[in-house]
């Protein structure tokens, strides 16, 4: 079990940096086949290991760091239920990026690769030490899939912020590191942070929670995901599924008792989830670009997953951050075959493409439905679940959760209005589109991007119940199932008549407040000022630092040896010169002293004498000196 944890971790870092060292300019169906191999291999040894871990015990992979610290790895309940969601979704969406031309590369295949194997790691850690090398490596991989289209000049800076930003909260993981280390937590183990002596554990949760926010774009750390849908869609697919926006919320489940025994930390958890959940629930509903409605929408279910872990229900926050990992990567498989079919992700351009290209917009139009939360499919179980362990008297949370599911419901619909609403004529203007790709679109759907869609439109719907039904996800209160459920279908239901026959607002505070909305209520834009301008700035200074210690040291290499000369001349040689003067001087007072001793009794009588008279004289000169 040992041997396939740590293959589980292994076969898809190795394989991606293979892929991105050897072969980094390789195009073409063998890197593709590759890249599914590895992926495909990691997915058998992730089902292998949660099927096995029941029978044959918790799986634990040691690696040795210092005495008494270690990387260390595990697949508990939780554990081996992302490592499987990661894992197939991971090899899904190499399946749809084989779609592309431009994505059939090693480069993006083993960036993939690896970024897959860092979110392995990240999810089956058990140590700090373990969770804060994946971490790094998740944040860097990030990057550059973001960036991957580096012709459009846009790429850069957008990559930039969400890398600054990422970046910028993970400073709380080494923080809640530091403080853990000296508070004596045994092993640094995630398990044992709640036990930690009192007077470190609100440091440790701070960090973690800043950590955690920023990961998983919640406010007030939100803005950096709308400018990474820049990125390719099978990226986005892989960003806001079940990898990188979800590894805060899984650490927020991991810490919960930590957060608890604080005090603060968990009602702050929570409020910050509901927030978000709310915010970015408007955000989506008003917007006219397809992956940026998604992306919203993304914050705001992650949000009440981070609502689930500050309130306590972390079988529902788990459940419904597995059921939302297949949707959520469903729908943005969904929206890059428009993409490559239609160049263009504008809601209004999009009117009809459900219809025109029904493979597509049919796994689309469920995983809409599932997203908005309508009974029975997978996000009403599940999300429910995190509702009914809401406090009773908490009635903020409770109405900004059932705020955010109506939201959710009002967007999904909304998105699945526009690309079934049939239009008057057939054509549709294309243009190029945000990475500058023009020309002739596509005549079919790639057939691996309907393969993909195809398979995840299945957990898409059941995925909740199966957790009811296994109990990974506890079954939430009857009358609550009912009362989401009828909420949900009259908020679908409403948004579809609204859209048919619109209601002309023509106030321009509503349209200022749209737009306001649409823009992500300027989050993007505080980056800049927030993050981006004290990072440089640090950066700067650091850096002119740096510049001074560079031109200082060949000062110093030239003035060291003008320095040796001149302790030399004014130094050392005056002090020697001194010293032999001295010794010259005691070797001629040793000869004088060796004068007398010429061995003749005589002479010595002699010297005793004039010895005795010396002491006699000086006697009379004091004893006189004294009557006086």
């Amino acid at each position: 079990m040992t041997l396939l944890l740590a293959l589980l971790i292994a076969v898809p870092v190795l394989a991606g940096l293979v892929l991105l060292t050897a072969f980094p300019r390789a195009t073409g169906a063998r890197v593709v086949a590759a890249g599914l191999v590895a992926a495909v291999v990691t997915a058998a040894l992730a089902l292998q290991l949660a099927t096995a871990r029941p029978v044959l015990g918790l799986p634990v992979l040691i690696v040795p760091l210092v005495p008494g610290i270690t990387f260390t790895y595990a697949v508990d309940g939780l554990g081996a239920v992302l490592a499987v969601t990661v894992a197939v979704i991971g090899a899904l969406v190499l399946l749809a990026a084989a779609g592309e031309d431009r994505l059939r590369r090693g480069r993006f295949v083993g960036m993939v690769l690896v970024f897959l194997g860092a979110m392995l790691a990240t999810v089956t850690a058990a140590t700090l030490p373990a969770l804060l090398a994946p971490w790094e490596v998740m944040g860097a991989a990030s990057w550059a899939l973001i960036a991957f289209d580096r012709r459009d000049p846009a790429v850069g800076p957008a990559a930039g912020r969400a890398f600054l930003t990422t970046r910028t909260a993970d400073v709380g993981l080494y923080l809640a590191t530091g403080a853990a280390l000296a508070a004596g937590v045994p092993g640094l183990s995630l398990a044992g942070l709640a036990t930690a002596d009192p007077g470190w554990t609100s440091l440790i949760a701070a960090g973690l929670v800043v950590a955690a926010l920023g990961k998983s774009a919640q406010l007030p750390f939100s803005g950096w995901l709308s400018g990474a849908m820049i990125g390719p869609s099978p990226v986005s697919a892989l960003l806001h599924s079940a990898t990188m926006v979800a590894a805060g919320a899984v650490l927020l489940i991991r810490a919960a008792p930590l957060l608890a025994t604080t005090g603060w930390a968990a009602t702050t958890v929570a409020w910050a989830g509901a927030l978000t959940a709310v915010v970015l629930g408007l955000v989506a509903c008003v917007q006219r670009d397809l992956k940026q409605l998604l992306a919203a929408s993304t914050c705001s279910q992650v949000g009440l997953m981070v609502l689930g872990a500050g309130v306590g229900a972390l079988g529902g926050a788990a459940g419904l951050l597995v059921a939302h990992a297949a949707v959520k990567a469903l729908l943005f498989l969904a929206a890059g075959g428009w993409l490559a079919l239609l160049r263009t992700r504008a809601l209004p351009a999009l009117r009809g493409a459900a219809r025109r290209h029904p493979a597509v917009g049919v796994p689309f139009t469920v995983g809409a439905i599932a997203l908005a939360g309508v009974p029975p499919l997978s996000i009403w179980w599940t999300k429910d679940a995190v509702l009914a362990a809401i406090p009773l008297g908490d009635g903020g949370l409770t109405v900004a959760a059932l705020l955010a599911t109506t939201l959710s419901a009002v967007s999904a619909t909304r998105a699945a209005w526009f690309v079934w609403r049939p239009v008057r004529s057939p054509s549709i203007r294309r243009g190029p589109d945000r990475a500058g790709r023009s020309g002739r679109p596509r005549r079919h759907v790639p057939v691996a991007i309907t393969a993909a869609l195809a398979v995840l439109t299945v957990p898409a719907v059941a995925l909740g119940a199966v957790g009811v039904a296994v109990g990974l996800v506890p079954g939430a209160d009857p009358g609550e199932l009912v009362t989401t459920g009828v909420v949900v279908v009259l908020a679908a239901a409403a948004t579809w008549a609204l859209h048919t026959r619109p209601v002309q607002l023509r106030s321009r505070a509503w349209g200022r407040a749209a737009g306001t909305a649409r823009g992500w209520f300027g989050l993007e834009r505080l980056v800049g000022p927030v993050v981006g301008t004290p990072v440089l700035a640090l950066a700067r200074l650091l850096d002119r630092a740096d510049a001074t210690l560079g031109a200082a040291v060949p000062r110093a290499a030239t003035t060291v040896p003008d320095l040796a000369q001149g302790v030399q001349r004014y130094g050392e040689r005056p002090v020697a010169a001194a010293v032999d003067r001295l010794a010259t001087g005691i070797r001629r007072l040793g000869d004088l002293a060796r004068r007398p001793q010429t061995g003749q009794q005589h002479q010595y009588y002699a010297q005793g004498v004039i010895a005795i008279g010396v002491l006699a004289a000086v006697a009379v000169v004091v004893v006189s000196a004294g009557v006086r």
